[in-house]
């Protein structure tokens, strides 16, 4: 992973080309939005370097005197597996990396590729931007080319799902599950045996079983245990999460993960602040405005909410749009039993919202209603879109097993949709009930311009479609309006209304089961209109960021 000598910005992945610490090119640390570079007659590179200058560099830092000595030499070990996480994301999803940065020519498009892990722009539709790439596989490398999704469903293959595995074909066509721990031996023991050694150094006895167990998983492909012993931890004020977590990647059967990392510094002060909400969570199931079949879970009670500094991006989570709050474990019997932990960010959080929601908001929201956006708003808004993803239900009601598994590639986009729309339906409650503070307003506006961020990812994120399905829903309810002067503003009466609709619609859909249902949801609503796209392209010629990238690392830290 990109562990910089001189941060040079757009580095990402940068020691897995030349080993921790020793990138010293500087030539790219600022992304230079006034200079007007020589660049060639190529459409290609003139969209480069169109899209390369709107993502803005961030410095992750925390306060390193608030550690301990041992946790001080804890960290660069914490470092450096997450680095071994990035060089397997990059097998994941582009095996040829070197070999296509090495006949890359142009800086910058080599700095683009390296932002996307690959020559697909990740914020715009996996648009190509290298000469002669075709369309970017949708089951990645976790398929064999050319594989169709029903050759692998009629297959008598055993476990054809795991998701730490892929799915090999011999000259034969027989098919073939090779799990991670075998496939890619080697990396995973070296960062299993960091994590051991960083075991050794650790103070916390809740985080030093954490790290024993997680190394085991990495070469065992048993992740349960370690999982269990994370929500354990009460205590830490260090944390990993790493391996192979989410099924973004997998966009044939959303069935496969990909190996990611963030080390984390825990906000002790903003975690205390947040710990109350986590008895709430049964009473809000309660409260979901769906029928009484489709909220019969209970969810786990031992979860909880805290506020970190992120100093290290790893992997999935630092490809394309940068994760700024999480909500893990994903394993549904373990939620169910145990909870989840929700980690919120904070560092993240505020750079997206100082560098772009504000200019997002400035430019796009009502000019009466630009005084609601603010950061508690948001930061609140993203902590209960994690805590939503524990709230409705996770079997279906018509015998097809977990909705994940009966939703399979589209389940992702309508999870997060889940996630975004009863996060605000419980920010509403809490305020209701006084639980929470501040003017509603505040909240729904910046909402409204979280939704005008997000769907700028575009149609090949989980997150953006799930926002453009909200937008499309909450117009069609004219929860807001276009201003002449293409604004917008919410209606406050109606959003609420239009909020209530789209929890119903969605919980009814995932607790149905019906993939139909759902992939026709997804034509109708998780879509940009021609109008949306002419305002969000307002935002691009103004120079307005369309995400962060970061200057990490041992050296950024000042260890």
């Amino acid at each position: 992973m990109n562990n910089f000598t001189k941060a040079s910005l757009f580095f990402v992945g940068c020691s897995i080309i030349a080993g921790l610490g020793s990138c010293t090119d500087t030539s790219e640390k600022k992304t230079n939005k006034t200079e007007k570079p020589n660049v060639a007659k190529d459409s290609l590179q003139v969209y480069v370097h169109s899209r390369v200058g709107l993502y803005e560099p961030v410095k992750l830092t925390t306060n390193l005197n608030a550690l301990s000595a041992n946790q001080r030499k804890v960290l660069p070990l914490l470092i450096e597996a997450a680095g071994i996480m990035d060089e397997l994301f990059w097998k994941q999803t582009y095996p040829q990396r070197d070999s296509l940065i090495a006949a890359t020519k142009d800086e910058r498009t080599r700095n683009f590729i390296k932002i996307n892990y690959g020559p697909w722009d990740r914020l715009n539709n996996d648009k190509p931007f290298i000469s002669g790439t075709g369309t970017r596989p949708e089951g990645s490398t976790f398929y064999p080319a050319g594989m169709t999704k029903s050759e692998l469903e009629k297959s008598s293959l055993k476990d054809k799902f795991n998701p730490y595995s892929i799915i090999q074909k011999d000259a034969k066509g027989n098919l073939s599950a090779v799990p991670y721990h075998v496939l890619f031996a080697a990396e995973l023991q070296r960062a299993s045996a960091l994590l051991k050694q960083a075991a050794l150094q650790a103070d916390d006895p809740g985080f030093k079983k954490y790290l024993n167990l997680r190394a085991d998983a990495l070469t065992s492909d048993v992740y349960g245990p370690s999982d269990y012993a994370w929500l354990d931890m009460k205590n830490n004020t260090l944390d990993i999460i790493i391996g192979p977590i989410e099924n973004y990647e997998d966009k044939l059967f959303n069935a496969r993960t990909s190996f990611e990392a963030y080390v984390l510094v825990k906000d002790k002060v903003w975690s205390k602040r947040l710990a109350k909400y986590v008895s709430l969570l049964p009473e809000l199931q309660k409260g979901l405005p769906v029928a009484a079949k489709y909220k019969k879970d209970t969810p786990g009670t031992d979860s909880e909410l805290n506020a970190y500094d992120v100093v290290y991006y790893a992997g999935n989570c630092n490809a394309g749009s940068k994760t700024i709050a999480v909500n893990l474990p994903n394993d549904e019997v373990i939620q169910q039993q145990k909870g989840t932990r929700r980690a919120q960010l904070k560092n993240a959080m505020k750079a997206k919202f100082d560098k772009i929601l504000l200019p997002v908001s400035k430019e796009l929201i009502d000019k009466d209603q630009q005084k609601y956006v603010n950061f508690d708003a948001f930061f609140t808004n993203v902590m209960f879109h994690e805590v939503a993803h524990g709230l409705g239900i996770k079997k279906t009601i018509t015998g097809k097993g977990f909705v994940k598994t009966a939703l399979k590639e589209q389940f992702s986009w309508l999870e997060e949709g889940k996630a975004d729309i009863l996060g605000i339906y419980m920010v509403t409650g809490l305020l209701k009930k006084r639980e929470l503070t501040g003017d509603v307003k505040a909240y729904y506006t910046t909402f409204m311009a979280g939704i005008l961020r997000s769907v700028r990812f575009g149609a090949s994120d989980a997150h953006g479609q799930a926002n453009m399905q909200c937008f499309n829903f909450f117009k069609q309810k004219a929860a807001f309006i276009r201003n002449a002067n293409g604004t917008y503003k919410v209606d406050f009466v109606k959003f609420e209304t239009a909020m209530n609709a789209l929890s119903n619609v969605i919980l009814t859909l995932q607790g149905n089961g019906d993939k139909a249902a759902v992939e026709k949801a997804q034509k109708e609503n998780a879509n940009i209109t021609p109008e949306l796209q002419s305002d969000l392209d307002r935002l691009s010629k103004k120079g307005i960021p369309v995400d962060i990238v970061f200057e990490q690392g041992v050296d950024i830290l000042g260890m």
